[in-house]
């Protein structure tokens, strides 16, 4: 079994878990504003230890709160209270190994935005334009944090 790592765009905070549980989609409009994007994809997690540094808290609203890495803002957590005391569910795309947890239901959907079924109907760039955009890209340094644990 691979293990489950993640963290943060910068890699000041990182975990691991020792589960996932259902992968999922939120169209609530708090995912949305805090991933900043038109939806939350989400996966519950068992067993969630932090390993290096810690995330900071927004709490969204009385019953629920977010962990986010202070120093870069990468979206990290949805956590609740729950019976089990395993009431959080981690942010797929900082899995190192996003692919882990292919979303598999989607929630919350009176608040989903009217255009997001369409998104993957909308066309490709031109040839031409991803000939600039591959040269562009190599230019690039990146100071993201690798997919795995240093």
């Amino acid at each position: 079994m691979e293990e489950i790592t993640g963290g943060c765009q910068c890699g000041a905070v990182r975990y691991k878990a020792k589960g996932l549980g259902r992968a999922s989609i939120c169209h609530c409009r708090m995912c949305q504003k805090a991933f900043g994007g038109f939806f939350g994809p989400l996966v519950s997690a068992k067993g969630l230890e932090w390993t290096r540094g810690e995330r900071a808290i927004f709490h969204s609203s009385n019953r629920n709160w977010r962990g986010f890495c202070a120093k870069c803002g990468t979206p990290l957590t949805y956590e609740f209270e729950s019976e089990t005391g395993e009431g959080v569910e981690l942010s797929i795309g900082s899995l190192d190994n996003p692919d882990l947890a292919p979303p598999n239901v989607q929630v919350n959907l009176d608040s989903k935005r009217h255009f997001v079924d369409g998104l993957f109907d909308l066309p490709g760039v031109e040839p031409m334009q991803l000939e600039d955009d591959e040269a562009w890209n190599q230019g690039v340094i990146s100071n993201q944090h690798p997919d795995f644990d240093t």
